[in-house]
């Protein structure tokens, strides 16, 4: 099926959500810690979505299971890695999503991989070997290993979503926010604390990452993703997320104050640079041809 031109503008619209998301939440982690901040992200997103959608009746198994995985677990790896790092760094290490889901296809789906796929998943991990390898990186290898496993976890949450047949993409991450709110909620009390205090000593921005992150980041962004993963192939839609380091350093820049290293931008450059051999000459066929559907 070909993309239309609402299609790709709905597209394009996910990696700039995400990616100034990625701003907000690194806010936000300055006054809640992460699963704490996540579970607050995930029950405001539920409790504007779940009133509109019915219960998937059948599925709340996978989906709770999709909840853990993609969100629960994803989350809690890559926030507390992010909590540690710079956001402009973490979203690059985050274009690891694009060679994970293409090996997790071939896996999975049984996806052909193909030679300039592999080649492009090989540059791009050598592009993050630059990234690790830099100075202002040598005391946290740790945190960057967490933001790499959650985009793993990632991929394989992708996997379990494109089987998901029978439920819309909105429907799915508002029982998806449901299941994953809780669940976060429970782990947060258990390996975090002072969260009355946190609450009562949040400020504006504090405040403002959790909207942020639950109604624009979650609810309309992760909506729209999962309706075009639906839609369109895995391989047809994730090049668009090749736009998400542009928008979070952007953010990162104007509103953090950060300034990436040149050996972080290289290694960066590398990385984006894999992951377009994945995504467009690692294709047998153009993901981004317009047009009325078949």
């Amino acid at each position: 099926m070909r993309l239309t031109l609402r299609d790709i503008g709905l597209a394009l619209s996910v990696p700039i959500i995400w990616g100034m998301g990625i701003t907000f939440a690194k806010a936000g982690l300055d006054e809640f810690p992460p699963l704490f901040l996540m579970s607050m992200r995930f029950i405001v997103s539920a409790l504007l979505l779940v009133w509109f959608y019915p219960p998937p009746v059948g599925l709340f198994r996978a989906i709770f299971l999709i909840a853990l995985v993609s969100a629960t677990i994803q989350y809690g790896l890559t926030f507390y890695g992010l909590d540690g790092l710079d956001a402009s760094t973490a979203v690059l290490f985050m274009q690891l999503e694009v060679p994970f889901t293409a090996a997790c296809a071939a896996f999975f789906l049984k996806d052909k991989l193909g030679w300039k796929r592999a080649g492009g998943m090989i540059l791009s991990f050598f592009g993050v070997g630059l990234i690790a390898g830099a100075p202002s990186l040598r005391n946290q290898l740790f945190p960057a290993f967490l933001v790499i496993a959650g985009v793993f976890t990632w991929a394989i949450g992708q996997m379990m979503i494109k089987k998901m047949v029978t439920i819309t993409g909105f429907q799915l991450i508002a029982w998806v926010s449901v299941f994953a709110g809780p669940q976060m909620l429970a782990s947060s009390l258990i390996l975090e604390n002072g969260h009355l205090s946190m609450i009562k000593n949040a400020t504006l921005v504090g405040w403002g990452s959790v909207i942020y992150m639950g109604i624009v980041m979650t609810a309309l962004g992760y909506g729209i993703w999962y309706h075009l993963l639906k839609k369109y192939d895995v391989n047809q839609v994730v090049p668009f997320l090749l736009l998400m380091p542009v928008t979070s350093i952007a953010g990162a820049v104007l509103f953090l104050g950060e300034r990436p290293g040149v050996r972080i931008l290289l290694g960066g450059l590398v990385v984006i640079t894999g992951v377009a051999i994945i995504v467009f000459l690692g294709q047998r066929t153009t993901p981004f041809q317009m047009g009325a559907e078949k």
